[in-house]
């Protein structure tokens, strides 16, 4: 039997998808992770594609998934404005500053979004699973959660990346 080249990597990835959605299956949620979602945030740490990754857990295959990609020329704004009012959300962000000596720096910033307004259920899932999910991003500098747009404003992205 002769299979197509598309039909195989079908197969394979379908297959390492699988064993990816593994890795996280220890966290308290038994949500996985989804191998895009490593690649996605290494072109960011790496090759700087993306301003900002948002992922999302989805309910079908119980994975983290990549929500959306926020173009290099996007703004904290249009990041901040991505994130659901009501649903809670991952997300990383390459924050570009200049130090007082007039160097410019980035880091790279971890977001658990949690709303007020999200279910109980969703707080409850996103939050058992973000140590793990956190720990699959490796080069993350910084940490923060917010449940309303004003605890991650520019001033407070500002204080923490120094």
């Amino acid at each position: 039997m002769k299979l197509e080249l598309e039909t195989v990597i079908s197969i394979l990835f379908s297959g390492a998808q699988k064993y990816v959605n593994l890795e996280l299956a220890n966290s308290a949620s038994g949500v996985g992770v989804i191998g895009d979602c490593k690649l996605r945030f290494m072109e960011l740490k790496s090759k700087r594609n993306f301003r900002y990754i948002i992922f999302k857990i989805d309910r079908s295959s119980q994975a983290v998934v990549v929500d959306k990609l926020g173009s290099h020329n996007e703004t904290h704004r249009d990041f901040t404005n991505s994130l659901p009012s009501d649903d809670c959300r991952f997300a990383v962000f390459d924050y570009d500053f200049t130090t007082q000596e007039n160097m410019q720096r980035s880091r790279i910033f971890f977001v658990f979004w949690s709303p007020e307004t999200a279910s109980v259920r969703n707080k409850m899932v996103y939050a058992s699973s973000k140590d793990k999910f956190r720990r699959e991003l490796d080069g993350v500098q910084v940490e923060l959660q917010a449940t309303d747009p004003g605890e991650m404003s520019m001033d407070i992205f500002q204080d923490r990346a120094h």
